[in-house]
C-alpha cells in the first residue's frame, strides 16, 4: 500500500511533468464533447483547467456556499 501512496504523491506534485500532460488531454477531451452534439463532458475542461493550476475565479465563492 505504500506504494501506491508515493505514486499518487509523485504523479500530484505540481511540478511532476505528467500532470500538465494530463491537464492538456483533458482540456482537449473536454473541448471535443463541448463541440459534439449530444456528448456529455465537457466538464472535463475544467478537470484540465485545474490539473494545471488554473483555478476558476469565482471557484472560492462556489466553495463557501456549499460550505454555509
Amino acid at each position: 500500500m505504500e506504494g501506491w501512496k508515493t505514486w499518487f504523491r509523485k504523479i500530484f506534485d505540481k511540478n511532476y511533468p505528467g500532470r500538465k500532460i494530463v491537464g492538456v488531454i483533458l482540456i482537449a477531451l473536454g473541448f471535443l464533447a463541448l463541440i459534439t452534439p449530444l456528448t456529455p463532458g465537457s466538464w472535463l475542461i475544467f478537470v484540465g483547467l485545474g490539473f494545471l493550476g488554473i483555478r476558476l475565479t469565482i471557484w472560492d465563492r462556489i466553495k463557501s456556499w456549499f460550505l454555509k
